[in-house]
């Protein structure tokens, strides 16, 4: 299934709570739902509920447990508090009676302020015209890659015992969305993998356990087939858990996200 139909399946929660939902195994990481697409689907579900002035400005995930592919499992939405500028949002995917993900989602409509301090972030990367793609390789990277391009400008493709712990690079879908949204956003920027696995030399499981994004309003419309540039960094890794912090700019070079994750890693 294409990346729309999905995330319009969840955008359908508000009409119908009752929703059940069951992701094709082309969208797993191993046995499970790709990380960044169940929390594209919980904000999906979320964003219904919230009036349309109100955009993202943070969404903070906790991978509780598997969710399952090819598995039926259900969204519940919960209006934690609706305030004069804020909303707060609670949203979790239940499979078997059990919470898998949780993601709690900051709304907030742009207000008049004097505070103002342009973002200074930028890079220097070349978008790519042909791509060093993270490569489909069986039993090793997961099989939701196939619906996106990641192009490697520094780093290495896991298990390959590089001495580097970051990426830079860029993304995008390979079968463009017909409009590119938040939810989009979310799906992607999860994709890649997380940068301390480079540095194995043989494969090993690992998995995300938290996960905070904080995006920065306004920003230009995404194209479809628009290439995003990321980086990651590894801030510290010990005792089979590393901490990651990433920036996301469009295609022009403005600074649309921040990412934060801490990592398990299994070797």
């Amino acid at each position: 299934m294409h990346i729309d139909e999905l995330l319009a399946l969840a955008q359908t929660h508000k009409t119908n709570p009752n929703l059940v939902l069951t992701i094709p195994s082309d969208w797993a990481q191993g046995r499970t739902v790709y990380g960044g697409l169940s929390a594209g689907l919980l904000y999906a579900a979320a964003r219904e509920y919230v009036a349309a002035e109100r955009v993202m400005r943070s969404n903070s995930t906790n991978f509780v447990g598997p969710l399952m592919a090819e598995q039926a499992f259900t969204i519940s939405v919960e209006i934690v508090r609706e305030g004069k500028n804020v909303s707060q949002v609670m949203v979790r995917a239940i499979q078997d009676n059990k919470t898998c993900v949780v993601s709690q989602i900051c709304f907030g409509h742009a207000r008049e302020s004097k505070i103002l301090v342009p973002n200074t972030d930028t890079h220097n990367m070349t978008p790519p015209k042909k791509g060093n793609f993270i490569p489909l390789i069986p039993k090793v990277t997961p099989k939701f890659l196939k619906h996106l391009d990641l192009c490697i400008q520094e780093g290495g493709v896991p298990f390959t015992g590089r001495k580097t712990s970051h990426f830079h690079g860029w993304m995008r879908f390979k079968k463009p969305p017909s409009i590119f949204t938040d939810a989009h956003l979310v799906s992607i920027i999860d994709a890649w993998p997380p940068t301390v696995l480079q540095m194995l030399k043989w494969p090993a499981p690992a998995s995300s356990v938290s996960w905070n994004l904080e995006f920065i309003h306004p920003h230009r419309p995404i194209a479809g087939d628009d290439w995003l540039a990321y980086q990651a960094h590894t801030r510290q890794a010990a005792d089979g858990y590393g901490h990651t912090e990433a920036n996301i700019w469009d295609k022009e070079g403005e600074l649309i996200a921040v990412s934060r994750q801490t990592v398990a890693i299994f070797d």
